[in-house]
């Protein structure tokens, strides 16, 4: 049985839903009450058994659990990268990935795990997923310092060839509704851009760049999710891996993808940016996805524009869910 937690966020819940198409209904899905009343983005999903987080290590101690868990997808975090609180960030994502961790280990479950792209900081050191870098790495939030110690930790423990880390680059796609200000720009934006006909970013406060040519690797939750399961398959690839697309793209051209997404002109204006994130605030990430070709993911990603034309046209106007 495969266990997941954050089941009903972004990619938990869209990783419930792929499941649910191919058949599998084998799924013991973990997240908070308080998210579970407030949203619920497994109202149509099938399961065997939905709980609280606050359930899982007494669930996890028992013989049962220890006989029918045979892969761990911890997707569940605090995923706020504006989160400034170090101690609540260490408990919900440090303690809490290494001790599902060694359960797995212990347990001989595949464990795989949810990292982040936002351990490269301002990408000074580049973004290679090497082991021999990430002691390097300088996040640039308390965020991405959460995600970086756990990174740090299964290198340490000598755990890089048992598990599976994936650092996320940008992910956008449906499910993604009830991120608010973590959701993306793509998300945040279309309901005012279909209305007015134009797209509003933020300006570049960084000499050299140009207002909306800051670089993000854009990457579709389908080819996440497509990522995700090839690691459940193929247990001989383990380690820390980049999950991006390998190609940065424009915050212009985003704008103007969704603009064509919605049949009309390319329309971008320009604001400041809050002081208070400016110093946090990432101008490129692009993925280096070398290590996730050596391991045997030779998926073709979906193109940017492609991808945001699929959201828009086949989610956001309908108001689907995947």
């Amino acid at each position: 049985m495969i266990l997941i937690t954050g089941a009903n966020g972004f990619i938990g819940s869209a990783l419930v839903t792929t499941f649910n198409h191919q058949g599998r209904e084998d799924l013991l899905l973990c997240d908070r009450k308080s998210k579970l009343d407030q949203r619920n983005n497994l109202k149509q999903a099938k399961y065997q058994e939905l709980f609280d987080v606050a359930e899982l290590f007494n669930k996890l101690e028992t013989k049962e659990w220890a006989k029918k868990v045979d892969c761990i997808l911890h997707i569940g975090a605090c995923a706020d990268t504006t989160e400034l609180d170090v101690t609540f960030l260490n408990e919900n994502n440090v303690i809490y990935s290494k001790k599902l961790c060694e359960w797995a280990l212990k347990n001989k479950a595949r464990f795989i795990y949810a990292s982040s792209a936002a351990v490269y900081g301002d990408g000074e050191l580049g973004f290679s997923d090497s082991d021999d870098l990430t002691p390097k790495l300088k996040p640039l939030n308390p965020y991405g310092k959460s995600k970086w110690e756990v990174d740090k930790w299964v290198i340490e423990q000598g755990l890089i060839n048992q598990v599976v880390g994936l650092r996320f680059f940008n992910v956008f796609g449906p499910n993604e509704y009830h991120k608010e200000k973590m959701a993306s720009v793509i998300y945040r934006t279309f309901p005012e851009t279909q209305k007015t006909g134009k797209i509003k970013l933020f300006k570049s406060h960084k000499e050299g760049i140009e207002d909306g040519e800051q670089l993000r690797d854009f990457i579709y939750v389908k080819d996440v999710i497509k990522a995700i399961q090839f690691f459940m398959q193929d247990h001989k690839a383990n380690g820390i891996f980049n999950i991006g697309t390998g190609q940065a793209s424009s915050f212009n051209q985003l704008g103007t993808y969704l603009l064509k997404a919605l049949g009309k002109e390319p329309h971008i204006e320009y604001f400041d940016m809050p002081e208070e994130l400016r110093p946090r605030y990432q101008y490129f990430t692009q993925a280096d996805i070398s290590r996730l070709r050596a391991a045997g993911f030779q998926e073709p990603f979906q193109s940017f524009e492609s991808s945001v034309a699929d959201y828009v046209q086949n989610y956001l106007i309908p108001g689907k869910s995947l």
